[in-house]
């Protein structure tokens, strides 16, 4: 989480450095309960956008999104991205942001859910970042499973099971997990093998 990368994107918004948030939001990535949704996925998925950027409609919008999508990570909520949108909403207003940019962002957030089908071009573009981790070679997709079963330890193994075989099944049942054609060719073979991978060593 590059403090520069956060600046720029400041400028570009016509705000203040707010480094206060920048802070803010760096601390809660830290948190030590976080093994996956940490620091490390925010600077990976911000690289993702970059490399996506002529798809974006609303760039500023898609990179204040990802910023704050996974500020408010709980494990045993069910509302994490309601709020962590809600959090963007809040530093947005108070930095005189325009209600339309204030929607969009929230919106976008929401969209990390991953509970429905993305409905527009920059929603799909946010959520084929988020799920790029998917698609990644097998040994680094065995450690983000590695990961997110650290992050819910608290959970009984035979919960944890059934509810994670229900995740990955869904995305396995998609006709497409991503909708971009460029994040379709990278990923969508690679991410359905390591998904059904997951499920059989569950």
């Amino acid at each position: 989480m590059d403090e520069s990368n956060w600046t720029d994107l400041m400028e570009r918004l016509g705000f203040d450095s707010n480094i206060e948030t920048y802070l803010k939001l760096k601390y809660s990535y830290d948190e030590k309960h976080r093994h996956y949704h940490n620091s490390s996925h925010i600077d990976a998925t911000l690289k993702y956008l970059e490399q996506s950027k002529h798809l974006a409609n609303n760039y500023n919008a898609l990179e204040t999104a990802l910023w704050f999508h996974d500020a408010v990570y709980k494990v045993f909520s069910s509302n994490n991205e309601l709020y962590s949108a809600n959090l963007a909403s809040e530093f947005l207003r108070k930095n005189s942001a325009k209600h339309c940019f204030i929607i969009e962002v929230h919106r976008l957030i929401m969209a990390t859910r991953h509970s429905a089908i993305p409905c527009d071009n920059d929603e799909s573009l946010l959520v084929d970042i988020d799920l790029s981790i998917l698609g990644c070679t097998s040994e680094h997709y065995d450690q983000f499973e590695a990961w997110v079963k650290e992050e819910y330890k608290l959970i009984p193994s035979f919960i944890y099971k059934k509810k994670r075989k229900e995740i990955l099944e869904g995305f396995l049942a998609r006709e497409r997990i991503y909708s971009h054609k460029y994040f379709f060719d990278k990923f969508e073979q690679s991410a359905r093998k390591n998904l059904r991978n997951a499920i059989n060593k569950l």
